[in-house]
């Protein structure tokens, strides 16, 4: 297997020094850089193209989480941090895994597993749907059906599986990933707003500026608006 190249993110230089450390037991991930900000890691993103970062959340004056509207939501992410209160949002915006510090050296082997494991995944040939097609998938433990693709309005992901939202209101949960979804899925029908969230074009009713910041994508059917982080925001007014 191919190396992957990864950067440490992180503002303590001795929290760096230490990752690392105990990275080097691991010849398939390939430490290219460090950075200590956001924009430092975009700079280092750009020089190196990793497919890998381990990330804390907590940096000087910002998160790790406003890196993530920055940045390809390609790359994975394993978070690596002190605070066990962001673990749940670490996993909606896709994260392969959450550590806490200190870092325990198995913890570290797992994630590393599930980098390799989801590299592997994306390296098969993908399945292109049509708009036209159809998808066989569960509904509950018990009921299974058909969906037209053309039926889908958005997908979000819950936890290793994605949640389907229907146009007639019905959800379903799919092993499967929105990096998966996003190549599978016609992409002059489908684009992805969030890293967590892909809408149907088809079925955006408007898009309203947040107050707050980006956009609000309103839905037929779904009360709730989606969040559309700025770096999406331009893609997808261009095609609705």
């Amino acid at each position: 297997m191919t190396n992957l190249k990864a950067i440490i993110v992180d503002d303590e230089r001795l929290a760096r020094v230490n990752l690392r450390k105990l990275l080097e037991p691991y010849p398939e991930i390939e430490i290219v850089g460090e950075a200590s900000s956001c924009q430092s890691t975009v700079d280092m993103i750009n020089m190196f193209n990793p497919q890998l970062i381990f990330l804390d959340i907590q940096l000087s004056g910002e998160t790790g989480f406003d890196l993530l509207e920055m940045i390809d939501n390609t790359i994975k992410i394993i978070f690596v941090t002190a605070y066990d209160e962001y673990a749940i949002r670490a996993f909606e915006v896709n994260a392969i895994d959450y550590l806490l510090k200190p870092v325990n050296p198995e913890r570290l082997k797992a994630a590393i597993d599930k980098v390799i494991i989801k590299e592997k995944e994306q390296k098969r040939e993908p399945r292109n749907y049509e708009y036209s097609d159809s998808i066989y998938v569960r509904l509950n433990n018990y009921a299974s059906r058909f969906i037209k693709i053309s039926s889908i309005t958005f997908i979000e992901p819950v936890g290793n599986y994605s949640k389907i939202a229907t146009i007639e209101g019905k959800h379903c949960l799919v092993l499967k990933t929105l990096k998966q979804w996003q190549e599978e899925l016609p992409d002059n029908n489908f684009v992805r707003i969030h890293r967590s969230s892909i809408v149907n074009i088809e079925h955006v009713d408007h898009i309203e500026k947040n107050p707050d910041s980006g956009h609000l994508a309103f839905l037929k059917n779904k009360p709730e608006p989606l969040e559309v982080s700025r770096r999406y925001a331009k893609k997808l007014k261009s095609l609705n």
